[in-house]
């Protein structure tokens, strides 16, 4: 089968498609034939090796050199191809969605049965590749929202943001969105109430949850924004420029130092993959609450484009990857 592989850090041109075994399903997985995989800022931090920092703390996906795994990419929508032994509630055929630690960028993947679901049945499968890791982030970063409450999202034209724009005003709240100015409309007809262009205007105001997908301001700057019972959530971020030592892992660690001290609540939370969040995603989907925006699709064979399209231009929305069925 044909699939996108890498050895060494670098840049993309350390990406090349190949041809590599078929992988089988084996006690509790199943083998999925990937129609669309899609693109996150995880995947150019694996392409770098960036921040230097993770190669010595997840050697599931790190090593020191090189990625742990070949073929990277982590959601993926597809087809039933083969299910493994104790698999009894999936059949060859059915439509499936998922996030798997790797192994998306290719013809064919072998998943375990707990990281996929059924396919939202209102989205083509370029659409529900989209959703599992940016949508899944913006749920757990939002669960504490409620009806009525003042949300802040910077970073709100990102695949991330995209979705917590939606979370957001889906459970009542007042979206107020920081994006660049080519995204303005964009983030209103998400549902965003008001928008601050970051290139021309000034973040003001104090907000119940202030949600920071972005990484590029201090921590002080960020609690300025946040009401003293409210909350501080940080969550990613980052555009590469030539090598970092820490990263956005720098702020995520200073807010984990600060909590014991502020009286905003500041979260970091961690996302959990599953077959519980996935119907929960496919179930607020298919009742419409929220849609998966897409910026550009690629073929396979175009993958390196894309992830450098992601970490270089500030992507718009999602960056999906449609694979063709093989011969």
């Amino acid at each position: 089968m044909k699939a996108i592989t890498q050895r060494v850090y670098g840049s993309s041109a350390m990406l090349a498609v190949a041809d590599v075994e078929r992988p089988e399903p084996g006690e509790g997985q199943v083998l999925v034939r990937v129609r669309a995989a899609s693109v996150n800022a995880r995947d150019w931090h694996l392409m770098r090796g960036d921040p230097t920092i993770a190669r010595w703390m997840d050697r599931s996906v790190f090593r020191r050199k090189g990625p742990t795994n070949v073929v990277q990419g982590g959601d993926f929508a597809g087809i039933v191809e083969a299910v493994g032994a104790g698999v009894t509630d999936l059949s060859v055929g059915d439509e499936v969605f998922g996030e798997a630690v790797s192994g998306a960028f290719a013809e064919y993947l072998a998943v375990p049965r707990g990281l996929l679901e059924k396919k939202p049945a209102n989205l083509s499968f370029e659409e529900a590749a989209a959703v599992p890791l940016a949508a899944n982030t913006a749920l757990t970063c939002l669960r504490h929202v409620g009806a009525g409450e003042r949300v802040l999202i910077i970073g709100a034209s990102g695949g991330v943001g995209t979705f917590a724009v939606q979370l957001a005003r889906a459970r009542g709240a007042e979206v107020t969105a920081v994006c660049s100015t080519r995204n303005v409309e964009a983030a209103r007809a998400l549902g965003a109430a008001h928008v601050f262009d970051y290139t021309r205007d000034t973040v003001t105001g104090r907000y119940d949850t202030v949600l920071d997908l972005a990484g590029a301001r201090g921590l002080r700057e960020l609690l300025r924004l946040v009401e003293p019972t409210g909350t501080l959530v940080l969550s990613g971020g980052g555009n590469f420029d030539g090598g970092s030592v820490f990263g956005p892992i720098g702020l995520l660690a200073c807010g984990q130092l600060a909590r014991p001290f502020v009286k905003p609540t500041i979260r970091v939370p961690t996302a959990h993959q599953g077959t519980e969040t996935l119907t929960e995603l496919r179930e607020l989907i298919e009742s419409g609450s929220v849609r998966p925006a897409i910026d550009r699709t690629y073929p396979l064979a175009e993958t390196p484009a894309a992830i450098e399209y992601m970490e270089t231009e500030h992507a718009r929305a999602k960056i999906v990857i449609a694979i063709a069925p093989p011969d």
